[in-house]
């Protein structure tokens, strides 16, 4: 009988601690900087200051885009007006993120998504880890 429960609890743990990537939808959306990227090889190279932020915004029928954004000291953003559309998917317990331009299409799936990091692999195999961007307001 104590096996039994010993086994229950382990079960119960380990299914209340999985993912659930619908949960990482409503993290998505917002302005992000790349924090690392790990590469396939395992080597891995951080960024400690970035010209560029993505831009990210998913409407309620998980549609919307991702734009380059380059953040200016007075907290306004320089951009073109180019931006690649998204669709996000849930399939086999991923939370996938599909992008259309005019020139390619690509997948990507989201490994990790709260408040402040993002967490996303494409299709090389090269993990992103993001950062929440703050804003520099200059005086």
């Amino acid at each position: 009988m104590r096996q039994l429960f010993i086994i229950l609890f382990f079960s119960l743990f380990i299914i209340s601690c999985s993912k659930n990537p619908e949960s990482y939808i409503d993290h998505i959306d917002g302005y992000w900087e790349i924090e690392s990227v790990t590469l396939s090889n395992g080597s891995k190279k951080e960024y400690t200051v970035n010209q560029t932020i993505d831009y990210i915004s998913i409407n309620d029928s998980l549609k919307g885009f991702r734009k380059k954004m380059n953040p200016r000291f007075d907290g306004k953003y320089e951009t073109s007006k180019d931006a690649e559309s998204l669709h996000i998917k849930i399939e086999n317990d991923s939370l996938n993120l599909y992008y259309f331009t005019k020139y390619a299409n690509w997948k990507e799936t989201v490994l990790m998504a709260n408040e402040n990091q993002l967490k996303i692999v494409n299709q090389n195999n090269n993990v992103y880890l993001y950062k929440r961007f703050t804003p520099i307001i200059g005086e």
